[in-house]
């Protein structure tokens, strides 16, 4: 490069300079020389300048574009699969074989290996695909010929389908609810709102206007079930029974099965019918609006984003060192809340091991100085809290060992759909645990409001309401996203808490620290994400394919604003905060897309429909 070799002209000039100096000359030709060296520096500095900016311009916009491709590709496969992957069987198969052996298949792959040999040898720049190998080339242009010609195939299928029905029409009553609509219209709206970068600054204020319409529209729902529909439909209310626990309970509606995707409303209704009685009615009803309180308190713990980021919020109050007796207060509160919440079904080995490991919790906040026990008047005696933390953590392998030991014997000696439930239970306590320690004290009550939402929700909205599958998974993503930023995240990489990288380790262990890192910081998306498959097993019997449902959708709903997300950055590159704004935000949703494929790897593992496929 230019700018280095002026580089090292001038540092070979500087060179000749101290020479002079330490020789004791101070003639004029030092005072020259001196001058000449500085210019050659400043010179240097601007061409290595102009150099650097150029390259920030110039983006590789041939690999970049092959990515995009097949993102888009994968988007539009996942996008035409919905019918089938919906269905009552949840079938998601891509159609890659037949096409593998069409002429069309080889065509295309002939074609692309051309563009890559014209585009590798004409380009002026370097570029990362034209760097790799010509196996690893072809395979990619294999891979792009394979997917389009699936989407082909998906889309005659579609059309061959769509004929039929025409010869056989079938009268259709299905229509759209208002959950349906909001879900439609807010998925669409947040995907938009990516194309603007002070949207993404502020995304968390877009994931709480989400959920607090989706609160009110449960309210509706609510409602309807519990007071429209009873007066207009009289002797349907005589007849039908609310089963409210919803376990274990006998019941007159007991053959009232999950509506699948395309039902109608009317039939939704009245299959999902329940009237509640007593206090249990009258619960029900409050709960849409005790969530809306519980997420407003939430807002008020931690101001994220940019344009409030620096507004004091009650964090900051309970983290102030005047405050320490009332963070203490609130985190014991918070881990026996926790317990509480956490505990009903887990087994007795499971619930002494969540105490014990709750109390070295905070054995470990107060050893690190956070917190005081009652009987402590100083924090003179900090340590780094290590023999705490991993007292803690064995706990928290323990539970989630009995757990997994409970999924192996459901998934391969027995499938019994009870002992499945408890292993996924104590799975997802343990991994509460472990938030429960990672998270600093005064970020406690956000665990305790999403334990705390989501038994309202399962209790007395999901249960009585009786949605779909896919209702209930778009739920729960969208609070699971809320969560993100009810934590104090934000698209920012400043944010992340990497103090929870060093939980328990005396130094810098690469793994378990990227690891506690990438969980303290996906803890809420991960956590709604696990109760919903707990969620689905228990409702299996009413419908075997919810777990499948489940998984498709929740692919889904994280696909579409990634892939499109990469099309507007691309379109953008040259925007002024490309760096500042839409590059930390692609980082994080490129580590999301690694635990969302994690999270339905885990979901197809547990599927008993899907494993009685393979078998």
């Amino acid at each position: 490069d230019p700018g280095y070799e002026h580089f090292k002209i001038a540092e070979k000039s500087h060179g000749n300079w101290i020479k002079l100096y330490l020789e004791g000359n101070n003639s004029e030709i030092l005072l020259n020389l001196g001058k000449k060296v500085l210019k050659q520096y400043l010179e240097a500095l601007k061409t290595l300048s102009s150099s650097l900016s150029k390259q920030v311009a110039q983006y590789d916009m041939y690999s970049m574009m092959v990515g995009t491709v097949i993102i888009m590709e994968v988007l539009l496969l996942l996008l035409l699969s919905v019918p089938k992957a919906l269905s009552s069987r949840a079938e998601f198969e891509v159609p890659l074989s037949p096409p593998l052996f069409s002429l069309l298949f080889y065509l295309m792959c002939l074609m692309l290996c051309a563009v890559h040999v014209i585009v590798c040898t004409s380009a002026e720049s370097l570029c990362y695909f034209c760097s790799m190998s010509w196996l690893t080339a072809v395979g990619v242009m294999m891979l792009i010929s394979a997917l389009m010609c699936g989407i082909l195939s998906a889309i005659a299928k579609i059309f061959e389908n769509s004929r039929l029905r025409l010869k056989n029409p079938v009268v259709s009553s299905s229509s759209w609810s208002e959950i349906d609509v909001l879900i439609l219209a807010g998925t669409i709206g947040h995907v938009l709102s990516l194309g603007a970068s002070s949207f993404i600054e502020e995304e968390h204020q877009t994931w709480y206007f989400l959920i607090n319409t989706l609160c009110l529209v449960l309210c509706q729902e609510l409602c309807r079930n519990n007071f429209l529909l009873k007066e207009c439909d009289p002797q349907h209310s005589t007849t039908v029974k609310q089963n409210f626990d919803g376990i274990g309970e006998a019941s007159e509606c007991k053959n009232i099965d999950i509506p699948a995707a395309g039902n109608s409303k009317s039939s939704k209704a009245t299959s999902s019918a329940e009237f509640l009685k007593g206090s249990d009615k009258w619960i029900s009803l409050a709960s849409p609006w005790i969530i809306l309180l519980c997420c407003r308190l939430l807002r008020s713990l931690n101001q994220t984003g940019v344009q409030w980021a620096h507004r004091p919020d009650f964090g900051h109050w309970l983290t102030s060192s005047e405050h320490k007796s009332e963070l203490s207060f609130l985190a014991a509160v918070s881990l026996l809340m926790i317990f509480f919440l956490v505990q009903r079904r887990c087994s007795l080995v499971s619930k002494i091991a969540m105490a014990l490991g709750l109390l070295g919790i905070y054995s470990y906040r107060a050893s690190i100085g956070n917190v005081i026990f009652p009987w402590q008047h100083d924090s003179k005696d900090i340590s780094k809290g290590i023999t705490e933390a991993r007292f803690v953590y064995v706990f928290v392998l323990g539970i989630v060992f009995t757990g997994t030991k409970d999924l192996l014997k459901s998934q391969v000696i027995s499938a019994d759909s009870s002992m499945k439930s408890t292993g996924l239970w104590e799975m997802y306590s343990g991994l509460v645990l472990l938030a429960a320690l990672l998270f600093r004290p005064h970020n406690l009550p956000v665990l305790v409001f999403c334990l705390l939402i989501q038994t309202m929700m399962t209790k007395y909205i999901w249960r009585p309401l009786k949605f779909d599958a896919a209702q209930i998974t778009i739920m729960h993503y969208w609070f699971g996203q809320a969560f993100f930023y009810f934590q104090g995240n934000s698209n920012g990489i400043a944010t992340v808490d990497v103090s929870a990288g060093f939980v328990g380790l005396e130094g810098y262990v690469e793994i378990p620290a990227v690891f506690l890192t990438a969980f303290a910081t996906y803890t809420g998306p991960l956590l709604w994400a696990i109760h919903l498959l707990c969620y689905l097993s228990s409702e299996v019997s009413r419908n075997s394919a919810a777990v499948g449902h489940g998984c498709f959708c929740y692919a889904l709903m994280h696909s579409i604003p990634v892939a499109i997300y990469t099309v507007f950055i691309t379109g953008l590159r040259y925007h002024l905060f490309i760096w500042s704004v839409f590059s930390p935000k692609l980082l994080y949703e490129g580590v999301r897309v690694f635990i969302t494929a994690a999270i339905c790897l885990f979901f197809t593992a547990m599927d008993q429909n899907q494993s009685h496929k393979v078998q």
